[in-house]
């Protein structure tokens, strides 16, 4: 089967082609960051003309890349949720009417169960079951994950998610968007040591995070060093640096009870924010100690992407599961929700 991904949940337009037994094809990704860095963030309406702008001319790409024609297509898989409604309607709407146009099916597809399947597209990939931790810029969850659509929420944000804290800590030192790479960039040059920030929520027992406190320790640490006129380019490295860390070091605190309360050895990282390589090498060596295994996907694949789309949607139409021409997108969707294969 060969499928048609179409992600737009956010500020990244992507497409890609999967095909069941070759694999993935071909896949393009087109990044609105330039656009949203004047403004400090993403702008839901900018965001969406630009998709509108992109979905076209990426689809050409990623056809003639993998050499297709549109009549090659079996079926088409866009994001339906969760993200930015305005954003989701547009890749449903042009994957509705191609899937029309095309007479073959379409399945709106769980954002965070394609991250979470993502490492599937790897050349070593995690089987069932493992603990899942989901890292983004709008989720941090704990998952047990016993197989595709078998999901059970272990622990999650309270307030603030993990890429959340990150892109705020970033604007209130004044650093540009998107946060979570400078605040690891310059984490590389920070002092070990020179501060130290508390690890939340790791003193007592559960699953769940909360990492609003710790953006603001950072921040009321960040300004008494400017009061102390002490604002150098080290300076702010070494507070990139102490956060990091402690984000870092509470993921992985969290990531080993988990393991433990549930007895497995296999733990998946996905989402943005697995792509940071403090984050990779702290889990790395915590599950190496447990004996155990991590697995992530290649960078390229942590971030937005229409592969992950392509590949989960493709599960699901194996399965027999597809909908019909209604444009149904939801900006907030438990992924307990769907349904098992």
């Amino acid at each position: 089967m060969l499928v048609l991904g179409l992600e737009t949940s956010c500020d990244e337009t992507g497409v890609a082609l999967y095909d069941s037994e070759r694999g993935l094809l071909a896949d393009a990704l087109f990044s609105q960051i330039d656009l949203h860095r004047a403004y400090g963030g993403v702008v839901p309406e900018l965001a969406s003309r630009d998709h509108v702008k992109r979905m076209l001319p990426l689809i050409r790409e990623v056809l003639g890349e993998a050499g297709c024609a549109a009549t090659d297509i079996d079926a088409i898989a866009y994001t339906a949720g969760p993200g930015l409604v305005g954003a989701l309607l547009v890749g449903a709407s042009c994957a509705q009417a191609l899937a029309f146009a095309w007479d073959i099916p379409a399945i709106g597809v769980h954002h965070m169960e394609g991250h979470l399947l993502a490492p599937m597209l790897e050349a070593t990939p995690p089987t069932f079951p493992f603990v899942a931790l989901l890292v983004s810029g709008g989720h941090t969850q704990l998952v047990r994950v016993d197989g595709i659509g078998q999901y059970q929420l272990l622990g999650e944000s309270l307030d603030d998610a993990a890429g959340e804290a990150f892109d705020k800590t970033a604007k209130l030192m004044g650093l540009r968007y998107p946060g979570g790479p400078e605040i690891a960039r310059l984490a590389e040059r920070g002092t070990p040591g020179r501060f130290v920030f508390p690890r939340p929520m790791t003193d007592r027992p559960g699953l769940d995070f909360s990492f609003s406190g710790l953006k603001t320790f950072t921040l009321n640490t960040w300004q008494q060093c400017c009061a102390n006129g002490d604002d150098s380019e080290q300076t702010r490295c070494d507070v990139a640096l102490a956060f990091q860390q402690a984000v870092v070091e509470t993921l992985t605190i969290k990531c080993r009870r988990a393991l433990k309360q549930t007895g497995l050895n296999s733990l998946v990282i996905a989402g943005g924010v697995s792509a940071n390589r403090a984050l990779r090498t702290s889990l790395e060596d915590m599950t190496a100690a447990l004996k155990g295994n991590v697995f992530y996907a290649r960078p390229a694949f942590c971030t937005d992407n229409g592969a992950m789309i392509a590949y989960a949607g493709c599960q699901r139409l194996l399965a027999g599961q597809h909908e019909g021409l209604a444009i149904n997108v939801q900006a907030r969707w438990p992924m307990e929700q769907l349904p098992a294969l």
